[in-house]
């Protein structure tokens, strides 16, 4: 026996945005484009992302050099919490640093993905294949269904 999906408020949230995905982009060429698209998105905002920290981070370290001098007693209460933030940033920022990595790594792969083509019989059966994966949440027979599923007293409660 299969084992069931998983219900918990994440997975459901998934399932959701996965059949979604499936549903508005059922071919093969509105697959590739939008999983270039999200790539190059999550690439450019964690490129940002991680420029803005490297400029704050320079900017704290310059602060402190120029700052010591004029109030050596106002950065004495603060040492403890120091040497913790930076710790964090710099772990942040290598992390964002793999994270590109390895986002540019997929590019590399997902180009080659990009340039096939395939004929219409093919993307019709993509859209057949789209509709039977994942059906319209909103379909009356759907929806029908969905009714008698919650109505029939030998299935367990998924509530």
């Amino acid at each position: 026996m299969p084992e069931e999906p998983c219900q918990c408020p994440d997975c459901q949230r998934f399932y959701r945005e996965h059949d979604r995905l499936i549903r508005e982009n059922p071919t093969l060429r509105q697959q590739q484009e939008l999983n270039w698209a999200a790539l190059q998105s999550f690439r450019t905002l964690a490129g940002r992302v991680m420029e803005e920290l490297q400029k704050q981070q320079e900017a704290s370290e310059a602060q402190p050099a120029t700052g010591a001098a004029a109030a050596p007693a106002a950065a004495a209460p603060a040492e403890p919490d120091t040497p913790e933030e930076p710790d964090a940033m710099q772990q942040a920022l290598a992390d964002l640093e793999n994270i590109n990595a390895h986002l540019f790594s997929i590019e590399a792969l997902m180009e080659r993905i990009f340039d096939v083509r395939v004929p219409e019989e093919v993307e019709r059966l993509f859209r057949e294949q789209a509709g039977e994966l994942a059906p319209d949440p909103l379909n009356a027979d759907r929806l029908r269904l969905n009714r008698l599923l919650h109505q029939t007293p030998d299935l367990p409660d998924r509530g």
